[in-house]
């Protein structure tokens, strides 16, 4: 009896363990996804305000503004994609989902988390492989001579970045009784469809590894 009262009490230990260890991981890459799309933005504010200042004052702007901005909006738009995931700003295709409720509910969220999670993963093996292409053959940027893998390399690490989000979303969602859009962003109770009794049957969701 012990014995299994023991177990009991590990169990809970255990998850919050995990939990407290996957919400470090997300920490760290919610860091890394705000220093690299805040910078960007800063960065793109900067040189276009300078350059703008440059030509009315002195005609002439700042040389290559124009090529640093678009390398800019390409790595803010692919680290984008796994901050969208991180907060659950990705658009979403939900009309099945939305009509269920509880278990199946929550099952549903996560084969849409593993299959778009596997599917992201596959897009930055490709575009990593577009990277290495472009880092053999040498190409640059033509104002700037930039090397264009450098600049591509966003691709990839955004790809990487939004496929962790949603596998941390399906662990969030297994080892969890709640439903979780994302990994720190539970679904609202006014989000969730009611039967006929009113009620949502959260305590028959799956959970568990």
């Amino acid at each position: 009896m012990a014995t299994d009262d023991h177990k009991e009490s590990s169990a809970p230990r255990h998850e919050s363990g995990l939990l407290r260890a996957l919400n470090a991981i997300d920490n760290g890459l919610g860091w890394i996804e705000r220093v690299v799309i805040g910078g960007s933005v800063l960065i793109m504010a900067f040189l276009m305000s300078g350059h703008v200042v440059g030509n009315l004052f002195f005609n002439r702007g700042i040389p290559g503004t124009y090529e640093v901005t678009e390398m800019l909006i390409v790595v803010m738009t692919f680290v984008g994609v796994g901050y969208a995931a991180r907060n659950a700003r990705h658009i979403s295709m939900s009309a099945i989902y939305d009509q269920l409720s509880g278990g199946l509910r929550k099952a549903l969220l996560i084969v849409i988390c593993l299959g778009t999670g596997a599917l992201m993963f596959y897009f930055a093996f490709k575009s990593a492989q577009y990277v290495i292409v472009l880092h053999e053959r040498g190409r640059v940027s033509s104002s700037l001579h930039v090397p264009l893998w450098m600049v591509n390399l966003a691709l990839p690490i955004g790809f990487t970045l939004a496929g962790v989000q949603y596998l941390l979303t399906t662990i969030r969602n297994l080892v969890s009784d709640d439903i979780w859009r994302s990994f720190n962003e539970k679904e609202e109770y006014s989000d969730v469809p009611l039967d006929e009794t009113g009620q949502t049957h959260a305590a028959d969701d799956v959970h568990g590894i």
